[in-house]
């Protein structure tokens, strides 16, 4: 049985949380890496951190691989985010 893997590009935003924490607002779904990186880059005035990736899934199983592609990224995110370059 073969999976149905396609890409899903996704923007994830963080606002101030409790203290010094970051809160994740809902994530949004983009159709292509451009759309992605357009609306990552006019969220990140407005946002803590945003950042904007892709990601392998099944979306069938829902199942997503653990290693996203940064398409954008900006402000103070939280780990794996953070880590990468």
């Amino acid at each position: 049985m073969r999976m149905a893997t396609e890409t899903v590009y996704i923007i994830q935003s963080y606002v101030q949380g409790r203290g010094k924490a970051l809160r994740a607002e809902p994530q949004v779904g983009c159709k292509d890496a451009e759309e992605a990186r357009r609306k990552a880059e006019r969220l990140a005035p407005l946002r803590l951190g945003v950042v904007a990736f892709a990601v392998s899934a099944d979306t069938e199983l829902g199942d997503y691989d653990e290693q996203p592609t940064i398409i954008f990224k900006s402000g103070q995110l939280p780990p794996p985010f953070a880590d990468e370059e």
